[in-house]
């Protein structure tokens, strides 16, 4: 690559109902990006859609960098598009995206792979299931395939679940009814492609509401984020290690952000893995990377480096 600055497109907002947030991330980000090193170009996408990036377009860039959250943007959809176009793109390719957002898939992969999860019950609109849950109560039911705690409900008593079942339903055609964990919720962000790099692990506390629900995630004040997390060294470091361990095997490169729930006793579960998450300098990702010591200018060039990396490494395959 020559002295010239370095061509990035960034894409933001996008069709799901993460789309403000999408805003959020993506403006930060290219703020973010040094003028000196980057020509960078936002590419906000409405909710309605309607946009196009064409080969030709996409080749105008040398790396494109996606900060969509949810359907269409981190399910392996742009990252198809983009691989089809021939471009370097930041964060996880097609498998990894696709696998990640899908909490079902994801869920057995990881028991394939002997990272632990919390126990979950499948439901597909039409297919008849009696609703009851396996589990008892209190269960968390969640569509499969959604983030930011949209379309969540902790089901408490029994009249409670088929709403809850319905509610899910409204967002996605597959549905998780899964165990509830008792526990502190932990967070890991981790970084790289082939030698991926656990962050020091963060707890969450929820403030606006008992549970770490949209609102507490994105309202002023809605939670506070506690790094290093309380939990004993053994449990942080367990955390680390099955942050990668979930990394590696859903295929991930780039980026991804892993939740856990610690419990009473210290055992430690894999909750979700998010390949694209909340991206501003204050999120949850950049702020576990400065607390391990890099700051949020340093950690968009690695991951423009790790994007360029991996599309060269590419290229050298034969198809």
């Amino acid at each position: 690559m020559s002295d010239r600055r370095l061509r990035v497109a960034v894409l933001m907002g996008g069709r799901s109902s993460e789309h403000e947030v999408s805003l959020d991330s993506g403006r930060s980000v290219v703020a973010g990006l040094d003028p000196e090193r980057y020509e960078v170009t936002p590419v906000e996408i409405p909710r309605h859609g309607a946009w196009a990036l064409t080969r030709e377009e996409a080749s105008g860039y040398d790396v494109v960098f996606p900060v969509l959250h949810g359907p269409f943007g981190e399910d392996g959809t742009v990252q198809g598009l983009l691989e089809l176009a021939g471009v370097a793109y930041v964060g996880s390719g097609v498998a990894g995206s696709a696998l990640a957002m899908d909490k079902d898939l994801f869920k057995a992969v990881m028991r394939d792979n002997g990272v632990p999860v919390a126990r979950s019950l499948t439901l597909r609109r039409g297919a008849g299931e009696a609703l009851a849950s396996p589990f008892g109560l209190p269960v968390v039911v969640k569509p499969a395939r959604l983030g930011s705690s949209v379309g969540i409900s902790i089901v408490r008593a029994p009249e409670e679940l088929a709403p809850a079942v319905e509610l899910a339903f409204a967002h996605d055609e597959k549905v998780l009814v899964e165990e509830f964990l008792e526990g502190v919720e932990v967070e890991c962000s981790v970084l790289g492609n082939e030698e991926p790099l656990a962050s020091v692990p963060g707890e969450i506390v929820p403030l606006a509401s008992d549970w770490y629900d949209y609102e507490a995630k994105y309202a002023e004040g809605g939670m506070e984020l506690v790094v290093p997390a309380r939990v004993s060294p053994e449990a942080a470091a367990r955390v680390q290690e099955l942050a990668v361990a979930a990394f590696v095997a859903a295929d991930c490169e780039g980026m991804a952000r892993v939740d856990f729930f610690v419990s009473p006793d210290g055992a430690v579960t894999v909750n979700e893995l998010n390949t694209i998450p909340g991206f501003t300098s204050t999120s949850v990702y950049a702020k576990l990377f400065e607390a391990s010591g890099i700051p949020y200018p340093e950690l968009l060039d690695r991951l423009v480096a790790l994007a360029l990396e991996r599309h060269e490494r590419r290229l050298a395959l034969r198809y």
